[in-house]
């Protein structure tokens, strides 16, 4: 298999420090959060990150699944990602909780799109096994 699109990204300081694209398009300050100690900074951080990215790419694969199944999705659809950092004996762990709203769309069906989307969305492709997702249909 190769490669459709490749991201590249540089961290320099961990994380407190700062996270640029090859193509500078993303260029950001990182800050560790007050709940783990940090200064609680103006910055994002990996969890954020990681929520955004899960969210978006979620949506997509929702927008294919969709597109297969022939639903038209609510234009005020939404995905919402929440990332729980936790502490796993001498190592760290996410908790993933997604939350779609379909406006429009019965419960059941809602469900189901999003039972399908977690088969073929990469990230969540990239975390089974791993990482505790959650699906959630909010009314």
């Amino acid at each position: 298999m190769s490669n459709i699109y490749t991201a590249e990204a540089t961290a320099t300081g961990g994380r407190a420090g700062s996270a640029r694209s090859s193509d500078d398009r993303l260029n950001l300050s990182l800050s560790v959060p007050a709940e783990m100690g940090g200064d609680g900074g103006p910055g994002t951080n990996p969890e954020q990150l990681f929520a955004a990215g899960y969210a978006a790419c979620f949506q997509g694969a929702l927008g294919v699944v969709a597109r297969r199944q022939k639903v038209e999705l609510p234009t005020d659809a939404t995905i919402t990602a929440r990332v729980g950092l936790q502490k796993s004996g001498l190592a760290f762990a996410l908790d993933v909780e997604l939350e779609g709203h379909f406006p429009g769309i019965a419960h059941e069906q809602a469900e189901a799109l999003m039972h399908a989307a977690h088969e073929v969305c990469p990230y969540s492709v990239a975390t089974r096994g791993n990482v505790d997702v959650r699906l959630r249909v909010r009314e």
